[in-house]
């Protein structure tokens, strides 16, 4: 969803909340609670912009061009279904008032339904890894790692520096950071400040976002190769790790190695006796690498099996994702929000005590929501073909190697079959509510 900027004043706080047509039930909430503060005497500003070009990007560069913003010296951002402790500014603000090569503070996200299904549960174990191996070891040996687009505050100053918000790519987050790193600025990571959130919990909604998070930096990497490559602010070693290791290796390479050699390279060999992966390649190294990457996530431990078999599938899906971003063609430009169920049967009573609620007045016979035609549902638009393919191919390879090749394979390919058909009949994630008659 469109983010609420919050601009900070060195002695007063003033409050910019943004977004883009068309309204919902969520923003109508966030004007009321504008209202509500403007009503206390706060500085606090509602902006509504006219259209939705450049998306999450076009909307941030739009809240910034306000008189009012030039005052300001931070800007603290957060999708809508994040909320942050009352001293999140206190605890994140001073990293950037004592240290003025600090262009960005990011916290942690904290899930509140984390536990609502195995989908979410796998996204937290992903995302803890992320959280603690990849920021906050990067933010240690000062190295460069990406905003996550949330719960961070930026040096506006850094902002203007690196060229503003772009809308080039789907990862607005991860472009303005780059170009922030390759001026000199520096990131720090706090994991101490946790804010919560909500994950996807539909395979669809999840499916789309992790679409644009495998597309979006494949698709970056393309157009920024030159500009990081002439860089003249940074060093040989920090245009490596920002070419080979952030990009190549952490957002193209590693969905590449895992869907061939898991999901392609063991399944074919059953049906080729030459072809012998040794012991370790199968089995040592890959349980290794596992039980570290698992660490970040202790109590989910029991599930690391369960995870590491739904990332091989969604491999399949990040590929053909960062494929798409390389070759720039197809679905690269693709937006679509992140739909969260979140807890409508709580907000909704919210809605009723508050004073300042305006009533439209409308003819009751005139729909607010032109009726939509009802169109065919097709058998590959109702599930996931290109992944029961694929399991019902590695099933096959399983029995093969069960009654002929007699590797020891079968076990290993039949439950990461059986996780792909799985993911293909969506028997995983939560369903949507059905919407209430009247």
């Amino acid at each position: 969803m469109t983010p609420s900027p919050w601009l900070r004043r060195t002695r007063q706080t003033t409050c910019l909340a943004t977004r883009s047509p068309p309204a919902v039930d969520l923003y109508d909430l966030v004007e009321i609670e504008c209202q509500r503060w403007k009503g206390k005497g706060v500085n606090i500003k509602y902006e509504v912009r006219g259209n939705r070009k450049g998306y999450k990007a076009g909307a941030l560069k739009e809240g910034l061009k306000h008189d009012y913003v030039q005052e300001c010296e931070f800007i603290a951002m957060f999708d809508a279904d994040f909320q942050p402790e009352s001293d999140f500014l206190l605890r994140t603000v001073p990293f950037l008032v004592h240290n003025p090569d600090i262009a960005l503070v990011q916290t942690r996200w904290k899930f509140v339904n984390s536990d609502e299904c195995l989908l979410t549960r796998f996204q937290e174990m992903s995302l803890d890894y992320h959280f603690k191996f990849e920021q906050e070891a990067g933010s240690i040996v000062y190295s460069f790692f990406g905003f996550n687009g949330t719960a961070g505050v930026w040096r506006i100053a850094a902002i203007d520096d690196a060229g503003g918000w772009k809308d080039r790519t789907t990862v607005e987050d991860m472009d303005l950071a780059v170009r922030t790193a390759l001026k000199g600025w520096k990131f720090v990571y706090v994991g101490a400040v946790k804010v919560r959130s909500e994950l996807p919990s539909t395979f669809k909604a999840y499916r789309f976002q992790q679409h644009r998070w495998s597309c979006g930096p494949a698709n970056l990497f393309k157009k920024m190769l030159v500009e990081i490559l002439e860089s003249k602010k940074v060093s040989f070693w920090s245009k490596l790790h920002l070419l080979y290791d952030f990009f190549f290796v952490g957002k193209i390479a590693a969905h590449t190695v895992t869907f061939i050699y898991y999901c392609f390279a063991i399944p074919l060999s059953v049906f080729f006796p030459e072809i012998q992966i040794p012991l370790w390649g199968v089995v040592y190294v890959p349980t290794v690498i596992t039980l570290c990457k698992a660490l970040g996530s202790p109590s989910s431990f029991h599930l690391v099996i369960l995870w590491v078999l739904f990332e091989n599938v969604m491999s399949l899906h990040r590929i053909r994702a960062a494929v798409t971003g390389l070759l720039d063609a197809g679905r690269v430009n693709e937006w679509v929000v992140t739909e969260k169920l979140g807890d409508a049967n709580k907000t909704k009573p919210a809605m009723e005590v508050l004073d300042a609620v305006k009533v439209i007045d409308v003819e009751l016979t005139t729909p607010l929501v032109p009726k939509l035609k009802k169109r065919r549902i097709r058998l590959w638009d109702k599930y996931n073909c290109s992944e029961i393919f694929v399991g019902t191919c590695i099933i096959i390879s399983g029995f093969y190697d069960l009654f002929y090749a007699n590797k020891g394979y079968y076990i290993y390919l039949f439950i990461q079959g059986l996780a792909f058909l799985v993911v293909g009949f969506e028997y995983i994630g939560t369903r949507p509510p059905t919407p209430s008659a009247g």
